[in-house]
């Protein structure tokens, strides 16, 4: 079970608590309620019923009174719920053939024959029935640990406590597995809730506070004209949050320390322009700006999308020299640039002609080219690991360039306080002026609900407009998922879609090949595209209006949202249709808050109600690390601790910066985050 260590048996916490002070008798139950009840198994039998299942029966008895207890298609009960055997059940109270029964409830075993607990809260063990551990042969061990133990470390004095209303470490130790009341239980458990998410901020905080010590960054001037003229020759208004987040970064850049900042915001809601507002203080000061996407697809259309909004603010970008051959101070970098632009990007940054590059991990390779490098974007970022964005940052040879990390995935508040606690954030909500709600259908798959969908297609091309077709998700096999949409494509070409020019896009497409199909899709060459997940992000075509998923209960919701953004992008009506399964309890809740809300951030919030922290603490690797840590606390029903958390690391480390009188604490930091933050407490 991974128990290797005292520490580790204190944390292996009881899954839940039996109060067994007040027991209700089987005599006083009521039909039709669902309760918890206890009793000691008198007899179990197992018999075949005629659709050759197997059933096992067993009678639960309490003082004189006697439950039937039926379970179908679960033979292991019969050797679980051996004569003697002390158990506590939960399900819904019921009448057959004049008994009173529960039928499949949840069965927690408490004791063994001969092994009453009566009379007091008896605290229910993870089990391993590979390790042939049982609930009554962890709890002695455990009260022996507690024994063994004693006194426990507390980091936060009575002073800290007492306006949090906590009890000591010790204290909760205690309750959490041997309570006298549910009371001691229920705060016991919120004690360690809290130190779950104070010991990762207690990391987060100092990790960004010693990195804003130990780096000597650039002061950017910021108060040069090229931004606000940049901002004004937008053929839109930007949004106030945009506004607030280019201010927040100039902030950032003016100071000497390097930023390190996640610029989070819902798809469309213009996180290029603010990168692209960053970029131009860097080159306005005399450095350069490298932008680091995760694929060539959407390094090219960043790149289009600077050339075109730029114009001239950067130097020499675009024109012409005295042969006619383009210039540009703005140049793209990807794994498809010949080795001739290679050589030309390398010469301009060294001659200081060019200085913006805009590419994928090609940023990576080959000699280092910047000379000047002062601030470093990277789209998309948790694509990268964070060996890979070192790397940028170490091409920039002395200096430490400022860091703006984006990302189109939005995360809640006190989620990104676990996962981003090191970095300063900056959320933009908000959609641009003119941007419609995409409305959302959620249609039955293998019914003539689907053919809705494909109604949408044929009218919306007939009016001018474009639509995609998103093939199932196949996990860990691009192979399968290629040939899937090969077929798929095949299947519409003669079936649905007849007489309409369909593209085919999949990742196991050379790379060529993927951007002519790109390139004739935006020239409205082609009406319909049929693609896997690789559209997910950076695919910008304003006339597509139509988005069809099949398969979409494959899809996490953030998946799905994404997706579903890469229409209404024109300003126009558009739509999504959810091709779906939808008999389990989670996709059935997925695909109803899909076609609720087009709000990313509520989404984001329903996502980890219905899924749990993983999706988002995936995002990053020491976001996993503090999922793994989390044995009590959730998110987002535990999100009310994550601020008090925050406050109280903070005041710790602004009396005692290097943890001296915190030592236990600061090991508790690196056994969490890993060996990487060994220098967060070093004097």
């Amino acid at each position: 079970m991974e128990v290797e260590t005292v520490l580790d048996l204190l944390h292996l916490y009881p899954r839940r608590i039996h109060d067994r002070t007040a027991v209700t008798s089987l005599a006083d139950l009521e039909i039709g309620e669902e309760t918890t009840v206890f009793g000691t198994v008198v007899r179990t039998m197992s018999r075949l019923t005629k659709q050759r299942k197997r059933m096992v029966v067993a009678t639960v008895e309490h003082g004189d009174a006697r439950l039937e207890v039926t379970f179908f298609n679960q033979p292991w009960r019969e050797k679980q719920l051996a004569t003697g055997t002390e158990v506590a059940m939960f399900g819904k109270v019921e009448t057959f053939a004049g008994k009173v029964r529960m039928t499949n409830p949840i069965v927690d075993v408490i004791g063994a024959a001969g092994e009453a607990r009566t009379g007091r809260i008896v605290a229910v063990y993870p089990q391993s029935s590979k390790a042939e551990l049982s609930t009554w042969e962890i709890a002695p061990a455990v009260a022996r640990a507690l024994e063994f133990a004693g006194e426990i470390y507390d980091p936060l004095d009575a002073a800290v406590r007492g306006p949090l209303r906590l009890v000591d470490r010790t204290t909760a130790l205690h309750d959490v597995h041997r309570p006298e009341t549910t009371e001691e239980h229920r705060q016991a458990e919120r004690r360690l809730r809290f130190d779950e998410f104070l010991v990762a901020q207690v990391g987060l905080v100092a990790r960004k506070r010693a990195l804003a010590a130990a780096e000597i960054g650039i002061r950017h001037v910021i108060d040069g004209p090229l931004v606000d003229e940049f901002l004004d020759r937008l053929p839109f208004a930007v949004t106030a949050d945009q506004t607030r987040a280019i201010a927040e970064i100039r902030a950032d850049l003016a100071r000497p320390a390097p930023m390190h900042r996640l610029l989070q915001g819902d798809v469309g809601s213009g996180k290029t322009v603010v990168a692209l507002a960053a970029m131009l203080v860097a080159v306005e000061g005399g450095y350069q700006a490298a932008l680091m996407a995760p694929t060539a697809v959407l390094a090219e259309q960043l790149y289009a999308v600077a050339r075109r909004t730029y114009g001239d603010l950067v130097p020499g970008a675009p024109g012409e020299n005295l042969l006619g051959e383009t210039t540009s101070g703005v140049r793209l970098l990807t794994n498809r640039t010949s080795a001739k632009e290679r050589a030309e990007i390398a010469a301009g940054l060294g001659e200081g002609t060019v200085h913006i590059v805009i590419g994928t991990h090609a940023l990576l390779h080959g000699e280092s080219p910047f000379t000047n490098l002062g601030l470093v974007v990277i789209d998309e970022h948790h694509r990268f690991g964070v060996e890979q964005r070192d790397v940028l940052k170490q091409r920039a040879g002395a200096l430490v360039p400022d860091v703006l990390v984006m990302t189109a995935t939005p995360i809640p508040r006190t989620a990104a306080l676990l996962v981003y606690g090191d970095l300063d954030i900056s959320v933009l909500e908000a959609m641009p002026t003119g941007r419609q709600a995409v409305g959302t259908d959620v249609l039955v798959r293998d019914t003539s609900e689907t053919a809705r969908a494909y109604a949408r297609v044929r009218t919306e091309v007939a009016a001018g407009h474009q639509a995609f077709v998103v093939c199932p998700l196949v996990e860990g096999s691009e192979k399968i998922e290629a040939k899937a949409a090969t077929a798929r494509a095949e299947e519409l070409r003669t079936g649905e879609l007849e007489g309409l020019r369909i593209g085919l896009l999949h990742g196991q497409m050379p790379a060529a090949d993927k951007e002519a199909v790109m390139e004739a899709f935006r020239a409205r060459e082609l009406d319909v595209l049929v693609a896997t997940t690789v559209i997910e992000v950076g695919v910008d075509v304003p006339n597509a209006t139509v988005m069809v998923i099949e398969d979409a209960q494959r899809f996490g919701l953030a998946q799905l949202h994404q997706l579903r953004g890469r229409v209404g992008r024109g300003g126009g009506e558009s739509w999504c249709y959810l091709i779906a399964d939808t008999a389990t309890q989670d996709a059935a809740a997925r695909m109803e808050a899909m076609a609720e809300t087009t709000d990313g951030f509520v989404l984001a919030e329903r996502d980890l109600e219905i899924r749990g922290s993983g999706q988002v603490f995936g995002e990053r690797q020491s976001g996993q690390r503090v999922d793994r840590h989390l044995r009590l606390a959730r998110l987002p029903r535990d999100e009310k601790y994550v601020g008090f958390a925050r406050a109280t690391a903070e005041a710790i480390l602004d009396g005692d910066p290097g943890l001296a009188d915190h030592r236990p604490l600061a090991e508790e930091v690196e056994d969490l985050l890993g060996d990487d933050v060994e220098y967060l407490f070093k004097s």
